[in-house]
């Protein structure tokens, strides 16, 4: 006759302890930074200790004092001696990334726009292999986007953009045009980022090379905080992003439909 043991919570709970394992993997946040002194500690300051194993912030030739803030915090720094752009930033990140041996790879603007106790998330969902790449969408609902300082010329416009964007490229995010990312380290060593533009159109290149290249693209929601530090783009150049963001996806589907095959995805 034997005797089985109930599983209780305390029983469960010991097993799990019993059973766990150190999660393998190395994971740099890196943070394209150009005028972040007033906001670097902030945004750093919230990322959950023992998440990352490494901060890298590349500064674009600030004129401003981000570079003497971000080694006072104790980070990992490189500078550019001349500025290279928003895209060009993010391949100096990237590239240093991949070179100090990073599985996961989060990057994030330092504008303090973006929640960094939310890194942690991202890089679990990249683990348990559910998506190589994810988003954090300011845009739960258009009411907290709008409560949050999001002006409303660039939330009409995120709209459109990431509507068009969901269609064109088959997908259904938020957010096409979040500066909170996180990846991993297959999907830099095999899409053709070092070919993407320089300026901000940057993302949205990766993001249909990232779907071109069979890549899992997901998201999870990141409030939204606007205010007079954080960096951010003016009109006429968020015309010009928006503009280029519709030529790369007819570049992509020229690509997939075999008429002409383009730079970028391959």
């Amino acid at each position: 006759m034997s005797t089985t043991v109930p599983h209780t919570l305390a029983t469960v709970q010991e097993q799990a302890r019993a059973e766990e394992r150190p999660r393998p993997g190395k994971t740099i946040a890196v943070m394209p930074a150009y005028k972040a002194a007033r906001t670097i500690e902030l945004t750093v300051a919230d990322i959950p200790p023992g998440t990352v194993d490494e901060v890298l912030v590349v500064d674009d030739c600030s004129p401003d004092d981000t570079v003497a803030v971000a080694e006072r915090l104790g980070l990992s720094v490189i500078r550019h001696e001349h500025n290279l752009g928003y895209g060009g930033n993010q391949k100096t990140c990237y590239r240093r990334a991949l070179e100090s041996g990073a599985d996961y790879i989060v990057m994030i603007h330092p504008d303090y726009q973006y929640d960094s106790r939310l890194i942690p998330v991202a890089i679990e969902i990249i683990r348990l292999g559910i998506c190589d790449v994810v988003l954090g969408s300011r845009i739960r609902t258009r009411a907290e986007a709008l409560r949050g300082g999001m002006p409303r010329y660039k939330y009409i416009a995120n709209r459109i953009l990431t509507f068009i964007e969901n269609v064109a490229l088959g997908q259904n995010l938020g957010d096409f045009h979040s500066g909170f990312r996180a990846y991993h380290r297959s999907v830099l060593e095999q899409i053709p980022w070092e070919k993407n533009s320089n300026d901000f159109v940057f993302d949205s290149q990766f993001l249909a090379q990232a779907v071109t290249y069979g890549f899992k693209v997901g998201d999870i929601p990141v409030p939204v905080r606007y205010f007079d530090e954080m960096s951010s783009i003016n009109f006429r150049r968020s015309v010009t992003y928006g503009w280029r963001t519709l030529q790369v996806l007819w570049l992509f589907w020229l690509n997939k439909l075999g008429v002409w095959k383009s730079e970028l995805f391959r």
